[in-house]
């Protein structure tokens, strides 16, 4: 198993140390995430613009932590479980939302179950959605604006939960009351 370095402002390469300075800035510390990709300049850059475009979709803060928690908890990201259960907490998102993630039951709500289903369904299938479940995801109100950027948080969420899966990325400190392991 390769052993990644955590990164600092010292020890990151020149192009990530103004990254590493905008993630100070907007979490008020360096993610482990954040350092570890840091060996990568344009890995975490393209991590950070694509966390930014996210935050900038159509979907409202519970629905953004479905695509995030559905398809973190499928991947089975010890870091970035914990670490959006957070976020979601910071954005007001109810509780029983981020634990039937966690746990993978029941929404409380149709159209939150439907875009977990097809989240899932985007991952499992590689992009392939059968009509039934196009049908199911726009008869809740979803776009294919929506359809559009659950792919964009995919692709978001598969540079973090694989990198945390190579690097076995350490779980921060304001993360740890947020632990998550995934089931065997």
């Amino acid at each position: 198993m390769p052993n990644f370095e955590i990164h600092n402002l010292e020890s990151a390469p020149a192009g990530s140390k103004p990254l590493l300075k905008k993630s100070q800035a907007a979490f008020g510390m360096v993610p482990n995430l954040h350092a570890v990709m840091a060996e990568s300049p344009a890995t975490l850059e393209a991590y950070q613009r694509l966390h930014e475009l996210a935050q900038q979709t159509a979907f409202n803060r519970e629905e953004l932590t479905v695509v995030w928690q559905s398809i973190n908890v499928q991947h089975g990201c010890h870091y970035c479980v914990p670490a959006h259960t957070m976020i979601a907490n910071l954005m007001q998102v109810a509780p029983e939302i981020t634990e039937a993630l966690r746990n993978q039951t029941d929404l409380p709500t149709k159209k939150l179950n439907v875009l977990r289903e097809t989240t899932l369904q985007l991952l499992r299938q590689r992009g392939i959605v059968n009509d039934t479940e196009l049908a199911a995801f726009f008869e809740v109100g979803f776009s294919r604006q929506h359809l559009l950027e659950v792919v964009l948080i995919l692709s978001q969420k598969v540079l973090s939960n694989y990198i945390n899966h190579l690097a076995q990325t350490a779980l921060d400190e304001p993360f740890q009351p947020y632990i998550w392991k995934a089931e065997s």
